[in-house]
């Protein structure tokens, strides 16, 4: 039994191997799409999308051409071929900004890049096009069935810049007055992430180092500036604690209060 099956699997596998030659030397192209949608359908994206590219130029200003080009999309969406397919549904949205799927091809277009979207430490350049594309699928499409994805996505992309700009501040940070002051580096980048995503769940992190940052700078200061940079230190940490006072990191902030309030009464 076990040798008829593999020989009738064998059989269908050599079949749908000669029907996908055989779509490959047609010269009728509603073959090719009925064949691509086929493919589709049982998941053979690599052979759809091949089909697909013989064809949406022969389809040009049809509505076939709208429906080919959008499948040739998918297929690569479905083949996780995300940079693929996020041009060939920006190119099918710019030529059909009213078409049947270009809702769909927005949505895609940004989940896509925001699927294929690196860690934190990488270049981000994919995770701020992940987003500008799916705030613009909100902004076309505010009342989609999509919409709450489209914002967790952004959210969680936003969280990932977030951390990159916290990671870079920590850097500042460790380097310390490694070839000068590294520290107020630190808090210009931590402010920054701040200003640009105010709701990051990375927030307390981010001011927690800027009270740290100000701590060191302080300490490390000339006798005659201590008092100042310490009085700016006691304002960060009354800004931490009214913001987080409950935070795990409540007792090092209290620490590190309590040493600036000795230079500030001295």
């Amino acid at each position: 039994m076990a040798r008829y099956i593999i020989i009738a699997i064998t059989l269908l596998m050599l079949s749908s191997c000669g029907e996908y030659q055989k779509a490959q030397k047609s010269t009728d192209p509603d073959y090719k799409l009925e064949y691509a949608k086929k493919a589709f359908a049982q998941k053979k994206y690599v052979q759809a999308y091949t089909i697909l590219k013989d064809v949406i130029t022969v389809f040009k200003g049809t509505e076939k051409a709208e429906e080919s080009l959008y499948l040739l999309a998918l297929s690569h969406y479905e083949n996780q071929e995300y940079l693929d397919a996020g041009m060939y549904f920006q190119t099918y949205y710019s030529r059909y900004p009213k078409g049947k799927y270009t809702e769909l091809a927005r949505f895609y277009a940004g989940y896509g890049y925001y699927l294929d979207s690196p860690e934190p430490q990488l270049d981000q350049s994919g995770t701020v096009k992940a987003i500008e594309e799916l705030q613009n699928f909100l902004d076309f499409f505010p009342k989609s069935d999509k919409v709450s994805i489209a914002q967790n996505a952004i959210f969680e992309l936003q969280d990932k810049l977030t951390l990159k700009e916290l990671q870079n501040a920590q850097l500042y940070y460790n380097l310390g007055t490694y070839l000068g002051n590294n520290y107020e580096s630190a808090v210009i980048v931590a402010r920054n992430a701040i200003k640009d995503y105010p709701y990051s769940k990375h927030k307390e992190a981010l001011e927690l180092l800027i009270l740290k940052a100000r701590y060191q700078e302080a300490s490390l200061s000339v006798e005659e500036k201590k008092a100042d940079r310490f009085r700016d230190v006691v304002d960060e940490y009354y800004s931490f604690i009214n913001n987080y006072p409950d935070s795990p990191n409540r007792e090092e902030a209290d620490n590190i209060y309590k040493i600036a309030t000795k230079y500030i009464k001295e």
